[in-house]
């Protein structure tokens, strides 16, 4: 059983030590490269004696930043992942409240991460990673880890804009990724192509799950995403298995009419999570993909990634909402009313609340988040049992199933009916011609604004919702717009379109 997450490259280099771990399109690394070269970067830091304590990686998505990564694991550190997109102000904002112990990155970066790092020592790639290893070197470093200690602090938006550094151990990524490979059927024969960031949760299975079972992730560029034949053409020149992307995603693939531009019948699983999938791009992703198993995932980044599954097993209709399904085999769920008593019965809602191993600590020098929503299990009051609150409200449907009903937070209430804001994007994008959508509620002039991109024109967008919704939940203000804005994770980037609000 492993003990840290290293743990998982030492026992799959014994079996595929020339197997591809992970590839670019013009270059790959094979598992015991990948060892070999993780511990020289980890022996650098070792030396310089940092120990338990934060590193900061600067490195765009790639093979060197996934050897950074496993670097700083052998080394006994934790590592947070910085965006070398980002503003620098997002990113001081993090590396104020992380204050890493070194920087991690390649020369290339250099006159960037210099100035902000100051004083603290930097560490190239380039200076470590052909060195000699001293093994016994790294082993006895290994050894003074717990499975308990920290492997990444995983910082996230929040809801005030502020980033929240997710604190995650090597146990919780353990148990997460022995379960989803397990439960998703993840084994040697896959290759999947990373959509999400590395600073992303999404991420997590595809960087960790090559270490378990010995599959291949393939790492190809952004731009990849942007010109929908460049990604389909990679999906068939390497007989891609798996796909493991957000649902803006694949809805991009449909709305630029990609399908038929190569051949990607390779594809077994098509696994979309981080943000609800409508129905008609999944019926679209269906008919190209007959054979494939469809997965909706669901799951925070304080659960390390994966809390739900649903395996596509039925028909729905183009308004229907798709189940978030059963948990993960580690993970433990409550749903809980506003009283705090356990719901179970269909119809009934309550907030999703998770436990067990793959929930994480809390948040990075935020004590008064993590006891936020971090909080004792109040059906149990004979021992302590943490659980953490999703803030996620869930119901249960006829075959047991969970079905996601939208945010507290996006629970609104209009003309003396509680309305959930999720329910008005799921008809909309049920309706021929919109693209995507996204609803908010106007509290100053008390109106639900919706945006949309798609071709059919507001007029015709409204009277279809009539025909959906009941009159209370059709939006006062309706703005089509010809893309909608993404975040850097590939979702609709809502703070910016709220912002955008306050000037109506």
């Amino acid at each position: 059983m492993a003990h840290i997450i290293t743990d998982f490259l030492d026992e799959i280099v014994k079996t595929y030590p020339d197997k591809t771990a992970f590839q670019e399109p013009e270059q790959k690394i094979s598992f015991s490269q990948l060892r070999k070269q993780s511990q020289a970067i980890a022996q650098g830091l070792i030396r310089a004696e940092i120990f338990r304590k934060p590193v900061a990686i600067y490195i765009d998505r790639s093979i060197s930043c996934i050897l950074a990564m496993l670097g700083v694991a052998y080394s006994g550190n934790f590592y947070t992942v910085l965006d070398t997109e980002m503003p620098l102000s997002r990113a001081e904002r993090i590396l104020e409240t992380l204050k890493p112990e070194a920087f991690l990155t390649i020369r290339e970066n250099e006159e960037q991460i210099v100035p902000v790092a100051g004083e603290t020592p930097v560490f190239f790639l380039e200076d470590l990673i052909d060195q000699e290893v001293d093994e016994a070197l790294v082993a006895e470093t290994g050894r003074k880890l717990l499975p308990t200690d920290i492997l990444y602090v995983l910082f996230t938006s929040g809801s005030t804009g502020v980033p929240k550094g997710v604190v995650t151990p090597h146990e919780a990524v353990i148990r997460y990724i022995e379960a989803v490979t397990k439960d998703y059927d993840i084994t040697a024969e896959d290759s999947s192509v990373l959509q999400a960031p590395l600073y992303f949760v999404m991420a997590i299975v595809e960087i960790f799950s090559p270490l378990y079972v010995g599959c291949t992730t393939h790492i190809v560029p952004k731009m990849y995403y942007a010109f929908p034949a460049y990604i389909m053409k990679y999906i068939e020149e390497h007989k891609i298995t798996m796909l493991y992307w957000v649902p803006s995603a694949f809805s991009l693939i449909v709305r630029m009419k990609a399908f038929g531009l190569a051949d990607i019948s390779s594809v077994k699983k098509v696994i979309f999570g981080g943000e609800v999938m409508q129905i008609p791009p999944l019926k679209a992703w269906m008919k190209e993909l007959p054979d494939a198993t469809f997965i909706n995932a669901y799951g925070p980044t304080e659960s390390t990634d994966g809390t739900t599954y649903y395996k596509v097993d039925r028909e729905f209709a183009d308004n229907d909402r798709l189940p978030i399904g059963i948990p993960f085999s580690n993970i433990g769920v409550l749903v809980l009313d506003e009283n705090d008593q356990a719901v179970s019965e269909p119809g009934k809602q309550g907030e999703l609340c998770i436990y067990g191993p793959s929930v994480t600590y809390g948040y990075y020098g935020r004590q008064d988040l993590t006891d936020a929503v971090f909080v004792q299990n109040p059906l149990n009051t004979n021992y302590p049992e943490k659980i953490y609150r999703t803030g996620d409200l869930v119901e249960f449907n006829q075959y047991g199933e969970m079905e996601f009903a939208g945010r507290k937070d996006f629970q609104i209430k209009h003309m003396g009916h509680r309305i959930e804001l999720g329910e008005i994007e799921a008809n909309a994008a049920s309706v021929p011609g919109v693209e995507e959508n996204a609803c908010f509620y106007d509290n100053e002039k008390e109106r639900i604004v919706m945006y949309y991109s798609g071709t059919i024109d507001r007029k015709a967008l409204k009277q279809n919702l009539k025909g959906l919704v009941p009159e209370y939940m059709v939006p006062g203000k309706i703005i089509q717009k010809d893309v909608l804005p993404h975040n850097l994770h590939g979702k609709i980037d809502r703070r910016e379109l709220k912002e955008e609000m306050k000037g109506l």
